[in-house]
């Protein structure tokens, strides 16, 4: 009985699992069963899985290093595009997305208050990348989403073509300040 909990928490099934690993479950459900990232999105089923995925990862090692709680930071970066994921829009989805997440936390009925303002406040600022705040978990996920961004071929090449260059400015200073802050190379920014 102990090996099949074991087994089934390992790979996300059953109920065993700890509320932030049943938010990550849930945002990867929503997004395989999605009708809104097909055609008509400007996003992907593909990214959005891969992306969510990367932030959670990137989230946790970050918030280790940080001392930070990481079942906030894990479950703030899940959550950081879950407009995107219900509406297939990027225009302000920061903001719009904030609600959808305190929603989400708040019918699992195992978040408290404090946990759920934390989440939501770092998911509606998430896309200020420019706006340095004295908020842990704010700029904890603005780091996560510009750096797994940075692991991708073209992201360089989207941001310039999408964003004006004071921002992209703010994007590159990011993403080499979480690079030192691993020990990585800050002369590489984006991948080629």
């Amino acid at each position: 009985m102990i090996k099949q909990k074991l087994k089934d928490h390992h790979h996300y099934k059953g109920s065993e699992l700890e509320k932030s690993e049943k938010i990550e479950r849930k945002v990867i459900e929503m997004i395989l069963s999605s009708k809104t990232l097909i055609d008509t999105s400007e996003s992907s089923k593909v990214w959005e899985l891969k992306h969510s995925s990367g932030c959670c990862q990137i989230a946790r090692i970050l918030a280790e290093k940080r001392n930070l709680n990481l079942e906030i930071a894990e479950t703030a970066a899940i959550l950081h595009d879950i407009y995107v994921i219900v509406e297939g829009k990027y225009q302000n989805h920061a903001k719009l997305g904030a609600p959808i997440a305190e929603k989400i936390l708040q019918e699992t009925g195992e978040f408290l208050d404090w946990e759920i303002k934390t989440i939501s406040e770092a998911i509606a600022h998430h896309s200020e990348k420019e706006v340095y705040s004295n908020e842990p978990y704010v700029e904890l996920l603005k780091d996560v989403d510009v750096f797994d961004c940075s692991l991708y071929k073209n992201a360089e090449g989207y941001y310039r073509l999408h964003k004006p260059e004071e921002i992209v400015k703010e994007y590159i200073n990011r993403i080499r300040k979480v690079r030192e802050e691993l020990g990585l190379s800050k002369e590489l920014v984006f991948r080629e």
